[in-house]
């Protein structure tokens, strides 16, 4: 699908991993544009959120189905864009009221810490340099449903 706005970023993403197709709304396609959004929402306020980008949304969907209706899950796919928005969108996503938060990257982890505060928690890497097939990879480095579950019940239970 292609998507852009006058002036702006356009694009025709395809990808070699064997990713789940993700259906979105219409306001969540459009949404795209402000680099983050709601994409599965809690009933009522969220006792977790769980942040990810590109082939790690599927995965934050599954533990937020395993976890139940309380649990909010934010695409990012750019933090750039987010950052640019007014102060009561990036509230309307990221409630500073929930603190149990979990962002999942497979990437540094480090880059994360803003958006998941002191009491969140980051599912991603801490070395590089592994090689192998990319499923290999990601049970390697935690990228489970087990591991995500773990770590959402750890905050939820504190």
């Amino acid at each position: 699908m292609a998507i852009g706005r006058q002036n702006g970023p356009s694009a025709l993403v395809f990808s070699r991993q064997a990713l789940m197709p993700v259906d979105r709304s219409v306001s969540q396609v459009k949404a795209i544009e402000n680099g983050g959004y709601i994409l599965r929402d809690s009933v009522g306020t969220p006792s977790l959120i769980i942040m990810a980008t590109g082939s790690e949304v599927s995965l934050a969907l599954a533990a937020a189905n395993v976890l139940g209706n309380s649990v909010r899950v934010v695409s990012m796919p750019s933090t750039s864009l987010f950052d640019q928005q007014p102060d009561s969108y990036r509230e309307k996503v990221l409630p500073s009221s929930v603190e149990n938060r979990i962002a999942v990257e497979a990437a540094h982890e480090d880059f994360w810490r803003k958006y998941v505060g002191l009491k969140g928690k980051v599912l991603g890497m801490k070395s590089f340099g592994e090689s192998a097939p990319g499923n290999i990879l990601l049970a390697h480095f935690g990228f489970t449903l087990d591991t995500l579950v773990g770590m959402a019940e750890e905050l939820l239970n504190k």
